[in-house]
């Protein structure tokens, strides 16, 4: 952290104060894979068995 001109800068990682990893990313990729997959089962497998 630094005060230029009664300003604060401070850097990103001490202002995130947290570790950035790719675990929420997968989590989110494959909830929305499922969710896909789940929609897409909830539109054809009736269509299918009302013919």
């Amino acid at each position: 952290m630094e005060n230029r001109n009664g300003e604060i800068h401070i850097e990103d990682d001490e202002a995130r104060a947290g570790v950035t990893n790719t675990g929420l990313r997968w989590v989110l990729a494959v909830g929305l894979l499922l969710a896909i997959i789940a929609m897409t089962l909830v539109w054809i497998v009736p269509a299918l068995t009302a013919a």
